[in-house]
C-alpha cells in the first residue's frame, strides 16, 4: 500500500501550535486556528478537530462555532475527559477525548483531599494562624470503606492509589463487571460508606446523582468527594447536611461553576474547596496531546480512535 502524499493525509485543525509537534508522526496535516477565531478558508476542509478541555458554555460556543465553518469534520477531539457538553454536536461527527491524561493527576487530589480531612489538616492549618497548640483524634483511611461511583480511568486510578492505604475500596458503575457492582448494589453500602468519591461522568441519567436521598443514607461523619462534574451532586442537598454538621465533604468541582462569590459553599462548614484544578499539573498539556495523538493517528489509518465515545 503507497503512503499518502501530505496533500492527501487529512487536515487537522488544532488549537495551539503544541499540537502540530504532537501530530508530527501522526499522518496528517495540522494547521493552527485560535479557539476563538473563525477558521481561514484554507483549513476548511479538515475533517478533524482537537479542542481544549471546553469546560465552560462560552468555550463550547466557540466550538461548535468552528464546527459550523468544517463542512468536512468527521471527528472532534478533546484534550479533555468529559464529552457531555457536546450534545449540540451533529450526529455526523464523531468525538473521541484524552481518557488516560488526566485520571492519575486527578486520583492525587482525590488522595489528598479524603487525607487532609480525615487527618484535620484545614483545623490544624488554622491552629497554625492562631498560634495554638494542640487538636483532637484524627481519622485514618485504614480499614475506612471507601465507596467510588464511576468505574473509568479515573475510578480506577482512584481505586489504585487508595488501596495502599489499606482501604476497602468498592467501585461502582451502571452496569456490574469483573471488580465493579451495580449503581443498585452500591446504595446497599452507603450505611457503611466512610468515604463517597464520585467521579462518574455527567449525563442526563447522572445528573444529581447524589441527591437528598443518597446522602441521608450515609452514616454521620461521613466524607463525600467530589472530582467529577458539579452536577453530579445536588449542592442544595449537600449544602444542607454540611450546614447541620453532619456530613463533611471536598469539592474540585461545583455547581454552579464558577461558584459565585457570594455562594453559601464558601462558608459551609466541614468543606475542603479547590477550583476545579485537580488535573491541573505539570505535565499535563503533554500528556492529552500524547492522548490525542493517538486518537488521531487511528483515524488517519483508517480505524477506530480508542477513546471514542460516540
Amino acid at each position: 500500500m503507497n503512503e499518502q502524499t501530505a496533500e492527501q493525509q487529512p487536515l487537522v485543525v488544532v488549537p495551539e501550535a503544541e499540537g502540530v509537534a504532537a501530530l508530527s508522526t501522526a499522518g496528517v496535516r495540522a494547521v493552527v486556528v485560535a479557539p476563538d477565531a473563525d477558521v481561514p478558508a484554507e483549513a476548511r476542509g479538515a475533517s478533524v478537530l482537537v479542542v481544549g478541555p471546553a469546560e465552560s458554555a462560552a468555550e463550547v460556543e466557540a466550538a461548535l462555532a468552528q464546527v459550523a465553518q468544517l463542512p468536512d469534520l468527521k471527528l472532534l477531539v478533546s484534550l479533555g475527559q468529559g464529552s457531555e457538553q457536546w450534545g449540540d454536536l451533529p450526529m455526523s461527527v464523531s468525538i473521541a477525548t484524552a481518557r488516560g491524561a488526566h485520571g492519575g493527576s486527578t486520583a492525587e487530589w482525590v488522595v489528598a483531599a479524603v487525607l487532609a480531612q480525615l487527618r484535620l489538616l484545614p483545623e490544624h492549618l488554622e491552629a497554625q494562624r492562631e498560634h495554638r497548640w494542640g487538636g483532637r483524634q484524627a481519622r485514618t483511611l485504614m480499614r475506612s470503606e471507601v465507596l467510588v461511583l464511576g468505574a473509568g480511568d479515573l475510578g480506577e486510578n482512584v481505586r489504585a492509589r487508595l488501596l495502599p492505604f489499606g482501604a476497602s475500596v468498592t467501585v461502582a458503575a451502571r452496569s456490574a463487571r469483573d471488580g465493579v457492582v451495580s449503581m443498585e448494589a452500591a446504595r446497599e453500602l452507603l450505611g457503611s460508606t466512610d468515604v463517597l468519591v464520585v467521579v462518574l461522568p455527567l449525563t442526563d441519567a447522572t445528573r444529581h446523582v447524589v441527591d437528598a436521598e443518597l446522602l441521608a443514607a450515609l452514616p454521620d461523619g461521613a466524607l463525600v468527594v467530589n472530582a467529577g462534574r458539579g452536577p453530579l451532586v445536588d449542592t442544595s442537598a449537600l449544602l444542607a447536611e454540611l450546614q447541620s454538621g453532619r456530613l463533611l465533604a471536598a469539592l474540585d468541582v461545583t455547581d454552579p461553576e464558577p461558584l459565585p462569590a457570594d455562594h453559601p459553599l464558601w462558608d459551609a462548614p466541614g468543606l475542603l474547596l479547590t477550583p476545579h484544578v485537580a488535573g491541573n499539573t505539570e505535565g499535563a498539556g503533554e500528556r492529552a496531546w500524547t492522548q490525542v495523538a493517538e486518537q488521531v493517528s487511528a483515524y488517519a489509518r483508517g480505524e477506530r480512535p480508542p477513546n471514542l465515545v460516540r
